[in-house]
């Protein structure tokens, strides 16, 4: 994954450079430390069995990873200006 390939309307989150993977009943936990120093723990769920060799093997892959986490940019909503009736604004002081 290079960082030019990514889509323009997604923001990087999260760089991370996994350090120690556990085997879970229904996947595995990835954890490692980010770019920005940070702490990260992944959780992977899989809905497939899998066989101890399998898993051993995935385990051993996912250990050698690195982890990219973008999100989809989100467009800054527009404040809201309340209107005040043209005629309120016309108003002068009574002479």
């Amino acid at each position: 994954m290079e960082p030019s390939a990514k889509p323009v309307d997604y923001v990087a989150v999260a760089d991370v450079e996994i350090a120690s993977v556990t085997p879970e009943k229904a996947g595995f936990t990835l954890e490692g430390r980010g770019a920005d120093r940070a702490e990260y723990r992944l959780g992977l769920e899989l809905e497939l069995p899998l066989d101890q060799r399998t898993r051993s093997v995935l385990g051993e892959m996912l250990s050698q990873c690195r982890v990219r986490v973008w999100r989809r940019q989100t467009t800054p909503r527009k404040a809201y200006v309340r209107s005040v009736p043209a005629a309120q604004k016309e108003e002068a002081p009574a002479d």
